[in-house]
């Protein structure tokens, strides 16, 4: 009975510590850059609507994989210039492995008066756990995903992990 017990206890103990990918990300937005889900956007891409997909990874997760037709501009190393040629009114989406990098890279770029900017609810990493395609630097659908490290590698449950 002991033992028992002890088990109990150490499992609800566990469960408490156990967060599902909506309470992270919710721990990590500010909601300073609004929302669009994985459908919205493969919607708008099936309808060919005018939009800039901004993936704001790193180079090196970004010659992994990216959504197809995503343009790099590297976290790391972001700038104004980057986007010079992208006009104000624009519709932009950004997005990085789960949403907390491109929301920062959205809320620049709203301060530099960009005005249609939105960032994507559970970056590629909700995107591939919703089984959309997602796309190597030569164009061609690969299954891989670079997790940005491995702690962060248990949220994308789809695909092949890549580090």
């Amino acid at each position: 009975m002991l033992i028992f017990s002890f088990l109990t206890l150490i499992t609800q103990m566990a469960g408490c510590q156990t967060k599902t990918y909506e309470e992270k990300l919710e721990s990590l937005y500010s909601h300073s850059v609004p929302l669009i889900s994985t459908r919205d956007l493969m919607d708008a891409q099936s309808q060919q609507k005018p939009m800039v997909l901004l993936d704001t990874r790193t180079t090196e997760e970004h010659a992994v994989s990216a959504i197809a037709g995503a343009r790099l501009v590297d976290f790391d190393n972001f700038s104004e210039k980057d986007i010079a040629d992208i006009p104000r009114h624009a519709e932009i989406v950004v997005y990085c492995s789960v949403g907390y990098r491109s929301e920062k890279i959205g809320e620049k770029m709203l301060a530099m008066g960009y005005t249609n900017v939105k960032n994507l609810y559970g970056g590629i990493f909700q995107w591939k756990n919703d089984g959309l395609d997602v796309v190597g630097k030569n164009g061609v659908a690969t299954d891989s995903v670079h997790t940005y490290n491995k702690s962060w590698s248990k949220w994308l449950l789809k695909g092949i992990k890549v580090y």
